[in-house]
């Protein structure tokens, strides 16, 4: 009687693909936002150096950061999605991806304006008083300020539902997004804040986006 040995099945590459992707989208999202206030200079708060501000390399590097985390944290949140497949907070973890996608989509713009228009006045404007009435044409015009006042609503939303899909998986543990959520739900506020203090939030999104990034690492499906 010949006795078959049966070797494990292969893992597919694409499922180890899966099995990181999402998780190192996070946590590279959260390393650039805290590099975008970390980098950002602040002198454009003050008329004599705000051109300086625009006008150096950071000011675009800075931004084109912060756009780099929320569209990574768009692909990490569609990596968690489908990480939470079959489980009680799949439905939840696709709203989250679609708020938060609505949210980008409206924000983007902004920092855009933000990375490539203010650092373009900045080089070639010399007159301050000209800059100055410029960047308040760029910043707060009606149009804009609501877009994108809606988009960090949203994104705070979807932030919340993803915690909550989180919480709800029975995969993650519960607390897994309670920092993510956080940080984004201050998002909106801390513009208004000094700049050591946005750096600290910096910090705060940074911890979220990393500890739910190594939530999603360690889930397994469950059986």
């Amino acid at each position: 009687m010949t006795t078959q040995v049966h070797a494990p099945a292969p893992v597919a590459p694409q499922a180890s693909v899966r099995g990181w992707a999402a998780p190192a989208a996070l946590a590279v999202a959260g390393v650039l936002f805290l590099v975008y206030p970390a980098l950002r200079p602040a002198g454009d708060a003050v008329p004599a150096t705000t051109a300086a501000a625009f006008a150096g390399w950071t000011w675009p590097i800075a931004h084109l950061a912060g756009v780099g985390g929320f569209v990574l944290v768009t692909a990490g949140l569609l990596g968690m999605r489908d990480r939470l497949a079959g489980t009680p907070g799949r439905q939840l973890a696709g709203w989250a991806l679609g708020v938060w996608g609505a949210g980008a989509a409206l924000v983007l713009p902004y920092y855009g304006a933000e990375a490539f228009s203010l650092h373009a006045l900045g080089a070639t404007v010399t007159d301050t008083a000209t800059l100055l009435a410029l960047t308040e044409a760029v910043r707060m015009g009606p149009i804009q300020m609501t877009v994108f006042g809606a988009g960090l609503v949203l994104l705070a939303v979807g932030a919340i539902v993803a915690a909550l899909a989180a919480a709800r998986s029975g995969m993650l543990p519960r607390w897994s997004g309670a920092v993510f959520a956080l940080g984004f739900a201050l998002y909106l506020p801390q513009f208004w804040f000094p700049m050591e203090l946005r750096i600290t939030h910096g910090a705060l999104v940074a911890v979220g986006c990393i500890v739910l990034a190594a939530a999603l690492r360690r889930a397994r499906p469950l059986r």
